[in-house]
């Protein structure tokens, strides 16, 4: 026993080591922080293996005297694709197709078509979505957020068509202000549009609205800094940053950009047509306002006013074409500046529209204790950039931020999504902070490869679906997850000397159940509906969120919470989730309905079925014997099926992937 403890207190010197020699090793750009520094292909270590990413993984664990998992077998493989990439299990035909097919690129080619299934997009644009604090719905005095969903079909369609990173960034910041803009493409706007907005009482006073706007802009730039850069720049709204090259003007010069624009509903026509539109549905809001100030008064004939004035609004509506066409929840540039009523107590807000504005420093955070005024402009850290010597010229500047994003902190914003894209792969990222590459976040376990990967998906397009095929073409992604002496010596598995076992996230494991209860709809886009509904069968990305009141099947599994960024998600084990598994309606629905699914095969060959469709394996002889023990007299009691297929359905092997 103390031998081992040696060895392990060893290793994880050596780790250190490792990890510490390798950032030195990288001095040559004098102080600046690692993830700020320029990308560059590195030459991997000579090791007895082909790939490249293998390469760097296996020079690490040959240092710690580690060997590599053996490679997973053919049905662990396809599984571990599927949820992987398309968030749903494989059939059992797939499964047999795959085993049977001795093609050296066999499973490349299984690769290509998941990347090219129309699933792929639902299940990266949800990983996205929590990071874009996505909501359906948000708190009933707030505009309304009816268009949503066009935000997330938006993500899900760019992750489908392989939009490079770098474009994916510019239109969710600055779609509008694009050359050649396609009004169409408006709903990228959401992740600004569907901002948390906090309560405004006009009735107090300026000086303590300015505290709830000023929070608001927080919000903004904190979402922006973590989710594009892995920064937290919000640190900085009260001093210099702690840790990072981040200062107290930086801060504000950010947060121009986000005190110089609002959230405004955007066509998804061109301009011209969207005009007139725009009018007549300032008129009809106006009418409205008329008709629910007469509902108040009572007048006696308050019906005849009210007819008049509804048949005002459909003679509006007929009279412009396109009235109805479809708005997205976005943004507009308009600077915003908290003014005292003309008259009375009280506070205004004064959007000036096309306007833009630089912010004073608000001393210790405080927006009515003001310092100099800072230019819009990127952060200070790149000073060498135009995006900070002569500042953003061009209105609220949402444009020039979104380029300086990926031309002027290139290196830092790539790092940042390959990362992303290795820790949904893996559980965990080459940086175990993937919204913090400052200094109070993770060093990589492997800077070289994370240096080199990043330059490499840059080289190629920034092309997420490259990125995919390169990491799950590896023979580290391929790995077994069983690797004893690995698991011992290094059990957080920072060298990557095995593939984790994981588990599935909410939204795998409902569409999962439903898919082998045969109920699954697996329509792509739209509206989002209850999942509490007893008839919602769709994929659970099509699930409301409620901002203010988040479903309890989503907050009992770890569903992370809608009003802030979320890097990734907290996995517990807890009672709750147990009895759910036991007593939810959900459950024991669709526990019947896989029943039934079973009972229609012939009756020799009905556990054998429930396997191959649960688990994609046959049975072995103990659990043929215990399930044909248990469901012995089931002609007597047909429900014990029902309880055999909700036993399945709750078992570890069908909530896990190895």
């Amino acid at each position: 026993m103390g031998g081992q403890m040696f060895m392990r207190l060893g290793l994880t010197i050596l780790i250190a080591f490792l990890h510490c020699g390798s950032i030195a090793d990288e001095s040559s750009e004098g102080k600046r922080p690692w993830s700020f520094r320029s990308l560059r292909k590195v030459e991997p270590p000579k090791v007895n293996t082909p790939g490249r990413i293998d390469r760097f993984v296996l020079g690490k664990l040959k240092s710690a005297k580690l060997k590599p998992a053996s490679a997973a077998n053919r049905r662990e493989l396809l599984r571990r694709a599927y949820f992987d990439l398309i968030g749903l299990s494989p059939t059992p035909q797939a499964v047999r197709a795959f085993e049977a097919d001795q093609r050296p690129n066999a499973f490349e080619l299984r690769i290509d078509e998941l990347l090219k299934s129309k699933h792929y997009g639902e299940r990266w644009g949800r990983h996205w979505l929590d990071l874009a604090r996505y909501t359906d719905t948000t708190a009933s005095w707030l505009d309304s957020t009816a268009s949503a969903w066009l935000y997330r079909d938006w993500v899900v369609d760019a992750f489908n068509r392989d939009m490079p990173y770098s474009e994916f960034v510019h239109r969710q910041l600055a779609n509008d202000l694009l050359p050649k803009v396609d009004p169409k493409q408006n709903a990228a706007l959401g992740f600004l549009g569907l901002s948390p907005t906090y309560w405004k009482e006009l009735q107090l006073p300026p000086e303590i609205i300015k505290g709830t706007v000023a929070d608001e802009w927080e919000e903004r730039v904190d979402a922006f800094g973590r989710t594009f850069l892995g920064l937290t720049l919000a640190c900085a709204r009260c001093h210099d940053h702690k840790s990072d090259p981040i200062t107290n003007q930086d801060y504000y010069a950010i947060a121009g950009v986000f005190a110089s624009v609002r959230i405004a509903d955007r066509p998804t026509m061109a301009e011209e047509l969207w005009v007139p539109v725009k009018k007549a549905r300032e008129e009809v809001a106006k009418i409205k306002e008329q008709i629910k100030a007469l509902k108040k008064k009572k007048p006696k004939d308050l019906k005849e006013q009210e007819a008049k004035l509804n048949a005002k609004i459909a003679a509006i509506m007929k009279a412009t074409p396109h009235y109805n066409m479809a708005t997205v929840n976005g943004i507009a540039d308009a600077a915003l500046f908290v003014l005292p009523k003309t008259k009375g107590h009280g506070t205004m807000l004064d959007y000036r529209m096309g306007k833009a504005r630089n912010l004073p420093v608000h001393k210790r955070g405080n927006p009515n204790v003001t310092g100099e005024t800072v230019p819009r402009r990127f952060l200070s850290a790149f000073a060498d950039s135009p995006d900070v010597g002569s500042g953003f010229k061009n209105g609220s500047g949402r444009l020039e931020l979104a380029h300086a994003i990926t031309d002027t902190a290139k290196p830092l914003a790539a790092r940042v999504i390959v990362n992303r894209v290795w820790q949904h792969h893996f559980g965990k990222g080459l940086v175990t902070t993937p919204s913090e590459f400052g200094s109070l976040g993770d060093k990589p376990s492997h800077p070289k490869l994370l240096d080199d990967l990043t330059a490499r998906f840059v080289e190629n397009g920034w092309s997420i679906k490259w990125l995919h095929r390169e990491i799950m073409l590896s023979r580290t992604w391929q790995q077994s997850s069983s690797n004893p002496q690995a698991t011992e010596l290094d059990p957080d598995n920072r060298l990557l000397a095995r593939m984790p076992r994981q588990r599935l996230d909410i939204e795998a494991w409902r569409d999962a159940i439903l898919q082998v209860a045969g109920k699954l709809d697996l329509t792509v886009g739209g509206t989002s509906g209850d999942l509490k509904a007893t008839n919602n069968f769709r994929r659970t990305l099509y699930g409301k969120i409620n901002r203010r009141d988040l479903d309890k099947m989503l907050t009992t599994h770890d569903f992370p919470d809608p009003t802030a960024h979320a890097a990734t998600r907290n996995v517990t084990t807890t009672a709750l989730q147990q009895l759910f598994t036991l007593n939810s309606p959900f459950i024991r629905r669709q526990a019947e309905a896989l029943a039934k699914r079973i009972l229609e095969q012939p009756e020799p060959e009905r556990i054998q079925y429930a396997y191959e469709l649960l688990y994609q394996r046959a049975p072995t002889a103990k659990e043929q014997q215990i399930a044909s023990a248990y469901l012995a007299e089931s002609d007597k009691n047909p429900a014990q099926w029902t309880h055999y297929a909700q036993a399945l359905l709750g078992g570890n092997e069908f909530l896990f992937v190895d």
